[in-house]
């Protein structure tokens, strides 16, 4: 294992120990969730989690929750999530994130907003100054008219790429497509967010604000435990 996936698995694996009985989890997706997923499972399999039921935030990691015997809650989320736990492109210095990466950006968020704390699992390379320094802002939007949604978002200044997967268009679990763009910089992450979601077409986008509580952040020098300050 190189050091990147070391990193990944202690702070998935850190992430993982805040899990307790009877809870209903959030199951994130990507290369660092796959971490605390194997450690839950395995936690749930020796018998520490009696009560555990998840919620999965893509069809890939359902199929992984139910490869290692996490039960699974169906689709209509019938119960409140207790926790939800998950990975990041990037993080800045208030714990406001960039997901997407992995194509579940509407659904994880879905999930982050109806959980009761969110807690993102990343190794040190995913932490940044501003957001936008390091990775490209997903945009998940309807297929139909999709090139409209591309002309406005080039108006706003990015430079827009529609992701493809083994040269085809990549079409995420609901069926929609996902523009890659490049803002540069993001200095207002709140008032693009806002900007974004006034758009008919557009799905959902990659901008986390205000949602992460906890950030596990695994380096050389250890997994350092972030909190977000919450004031009033």
């Amino acid at each position: 294992m190189n050091d990147a996936a070391t990193f990944k698995q202690q702070a998935g694996e850190a992430a993982a120990a805040l899990v307790e009985p009877g809870m209903v989890v959030g199951l994130g997706t990507g290369t660092t969730a796959i971490f605390a997923i194997r450690r839950i499972a395995a936690r749930w399999r020796g018998g520490e989690l009696p009560g555990l039921v998840a919620v999965a935030t893509s069809t890939k990691t359902a199929v992984a929750a139910q490869a290692l015997g996490i039960p699974l809650l169906g689709d209509d989320m019938p119960r409140a999530i207790d926790l939800v736990i998950d990975g990041a492109d990037e993080v800045d210095p208030a714990l406001d994130l960039i997901k997407g990466a992995g194509g579940a950006l509407v659904r994880e968020k879905i999930v982050a907003q109806a959980s009761d704390r969110v807690v993102i699992v990343v190794d040190a390379s995913k932490v940044s100054d501003a957001l936008g320094s390091k990775a490209l802002l997903p945009i998940e939007v309807l297929a139909w008219g999709w090139e409209a949604q591309l002309r406005y978002l080039t108006g706003l200044g990015a430079t827009v790429t529609a992701r493809e997967a083994d040269g085809r268009r990549y079409l995420t679990d609901g069926g929609n497509m996902i523009l890659d763009c490049g803002f540069g910089t993001i200095t207002d992450p709140a008032g693009l967010a806002a900007t974004l979601e006034t758009r008919a077409g557009i799905a959902g986008h990659g901008l986390f604000v205000e949602i992460a509580d906890d950030v596990f952040v695994a380096g050389p020098a250890g997994v350092e435990h972030r909190r977000r300050s919450r004031t009033g």
